[in-house]
């Protein structure tokens, strides 16, 4: 299901900042100071790399959770709750999911923004203010069939880019396996410093900061296989 996100600048170019949710990816501006302060050189250009310490200031968090059924093994379709924090301030802002995708969206929480609101398969925005936060809810049709008794959810790819550079940036994602009666068996890519999984009976997750391009697949089986 794609999302994508465009903040529209008053002294930048427009930039885009597409949001796939399973698959998901991010593309924002950073601050001025970021663009002029930050030495080219230091600049990634889209080579993934894990951050084993978090950068010294807020930037933009992403964070899902999606809920698991007996019927999402069926028909694909799961529960979707959203947030995006640390927002980078613009005078406008979209975020567009694909139509086919979603469903039932509507948004649950907005603060320091002027106006939000729901426009078909879309959350549209109005005067983005610092430490702004919105979150929606949703039902996204992500669970895709990974062969017998196997599912998959595919995340990516979620990036913060502006022009040729790509800034830090946090995802976090919560997978709660529910009544589905499947357990968590794979996480691609691995863990690793600055890209943590967590697993539970009842729920599987992993929490990353990073720069450049993250994919990622969650992978899980029937109980008992």
């Amino acid at each position: 299901m794609r999302a994508v996100y465009c903040p529209t600048f008053r002294r930048f170019i427009k930039a885009v900042f597409p949001l796939v949710f399973l698959p998901l990816c991010a593309q924002a501006a950073p601050s001025e100071e970021e663009l002029f302060f930050k030495n080219i050189s230091e600049v990634n250009e889209g080579d993934l790399r894990f951050l084993a310490e978090a950068p010294d200031r807020l930037v933009h968090h992403h964070q899902n959770r999606i809920t698991l059924t007996p019927d999402s093994l069926v028909s694909g379709w799961v529960k979707l709750e959203q947030c995006h924090q640390h927002l980078d301030p613009v005078p406008n802002t979209q975020i567009v999911y694909g139509q086919d995708r979603i469903r039932a969206l509507r948004i649950t929480r907005a603060e320091n923004i002027e106006r939000a609101w729901v426009d078909e398969n879309s959350i549209q925005m109005e005067n983005i203010r610092h430490d702004a936060l919105i979150c929606i809810e949703a039902e996204s049709r992500a669970l895709l069939n990974d062969g017998p008794s196997a599912y998959v959810l595919r995340n990516g790819p979620y990036m913060r880019r502006f022009l040729d550079g790509y800034y830090p940036m946090r995802v976090t994602m919560t997978v709660s396996l529910g009544d589905s009666g499947l357990r968590f068996d794979s996480l691609t890519p691995p863990s690793q410093p600055g890209f943590n999984l967590h697993v539970s009976q009842v729920e599987v997750g992993y929490d990353t900061w990073f720069e450049g391009k993250l994919t990622t697949a969650i992978r899980f089986v029937a109980i008992g296989q």
